[in-house]
C-alpha cells in the first residue's frame, strides 16, 4: 500500500483502514495522502501520461492550483474541505452520463438532503448553495482492440466547515443564497477523513456498476434528488423549464412553446421566479 507522506499532514486519515476496505473491490489500488499539491486531478494526470495506470486514490489536505469545470480555480484549505481524484482505467458503453453516476453514489453515501444539479455538482436541497463539485477527466488509449478503454481522473471537491473558510470570526449562519454550503452544516462534527471513508468504497462500486450498467439503473434514483426539475433555467440560448434527464444523462429543457431541447454540455442558470427584472441567479459557482 502508497501511503505517501502520511507523517507530515495534519489530520489522522486511517488510509491503512481504508485500504483494507477498498482493496478487496478494486485490487492493486494504492491510496496515497498529501499535506499539499497543486491538482490532485493534475497529479494523477501526469502519471498516467507517464504510463501508471494502476487505480490509485490521492488525497491533498491542502489543494493551490486545483481546477473546476472550465479551468476555473478550485483552491481548499487544509480541513476545510475534501480533495481526492480517483484514477482508474475504465470502457463503459458510454461515457456521457459517468458524472451523474458519480454525483448520485456521493449523494447517497452523505446524506438525504443532498441534492444534485446538472451535470456535476452536489447542492443543499431547497438552499441554491453549493456543497461540491466533480470534474472528470479522460486520456486517450490509442487505437486498437482496446481502444474504447481510457484511463479517466475523477476528482472531486466537497466542502466540509459549516463556514467557507474565509467567513468573519463571528460565525453567523450559512445565509440562503450565499452559494455556500458544507458537510457539518448537516452532519455536525464532520471532517474531512471521515467524509472520504464515507464515499470511498461507494464511489467505486458505482463506476463498477456503471462500467457493467449504464446509467440507466440510476435514472430514478437521480432523478429523486435533482434539483433543477421543474424549474425555470437557461442553457446557453436555450430557455425554458428543466424536465429532468434523458437515458443519455442529457438535461431537457420545456420551452415556452412547448417543445423539447436537450443540453448535453455546458453551464446551466436558474432563473428564480420572482418581480420582473429580477437576475439570474448562477448555478454554476
Amino acid at each position: 500500500m502508497n501511503t505517501g507522506a502520511l507523517a507530515a499532514t495534519a489530520l489522522d486519515w486511517r488510509a491503512e483502514d481504508l485500504w483494507l476496505a477498498l482493496q478487496a473491490n478494486v485490487p492493486g489500488v494504492s491510496i496515497e495522502v498529501l499535506p499539499e499539491v497543486g491538482s490532485t486531478n493534475t497529479a494523477l494526470l501526469d502519471r498516467i501520461r507517464h504510463g501508471d495506470h494502476s487505480p490509485a486514490l490521492l488525497v491533498a489536505e491542502r489543494q493551490v492550483a486545483g481546477r473546476g469545470r472550465h479551468g476555473r480555480p478550485w483552491s481548499a484549505a487544509a480541513g476545510a474541505s475534501l480533495t481526492v481524484s480517483v484514477g482508474l482505467t475504465m470502457t463503459p458503453a458510454d461515457w456521457s452520463g459517468l458524472s451523474l453516476a458519480v454525483g448520485l453514489a456521493l449523494a447517497e453515501a452523505l446524506h438525504p438532503r443532498i441534492g444534485l444539479k446538472w451535470p456535476n455538482d452536489l447542492w443543499l436541497r431547497d438552499a441554491d448553495r453549493k456543497l461540491g463539485g466533480i470534474l472528470i477527466e479522460t486520456v486517450s488509449s490509442g487505437t486498437g482492440a482496446d481502444a474504447h478503454a481510457r484511463p479517466v481522473v475523477i476528482g472531486i471537491g466537497l466542502n466540509i466547515a459549516a463556514q467557507p473558510p474565509d467567513a468573519d470570526a463571528g460565525g453567523a449562519a450559512p445565509v440562503y443564497g450565499s452559494g455556500y454550503a458544507g458537510l457539518a452544516e448537516l452532519i455536525p462534527g464532520m471532517t474531512a477523513p471521515e467524509a472520504l471513508h464515507r464515499i470511498a468504497l461507494p464511489l467505486w462500486r458505482a463506476l463498477q456498476a456503471y462500467e457493467r450498467d449504464g446509467l440507466g439503473p440510476l435514472l430514478a434514483a437521480w432523478s429523486s434528488r435533482d434539483v433543477l426539475a421543474g424549474r425555470p433555467v437557461q442553457a446557453g440560448v436555450v430557455q425554458g423549464r428543466a424536465d429532468g434527464i434523458a437515458a443519455d444523462g442529457s438535461l431537457r429543457i420545456l420551452s415556452a412553446d412547448g417543445t423539447f431541447a436537450t443540453v448535453h454540455s455546458g453551464e446551466v442558470s436558474v432563473r428564480p421566479q420572482g418581480p420582473r427584472g429580477s437576475t439570474a441567479l448562477e448555478a454554476a459557482r
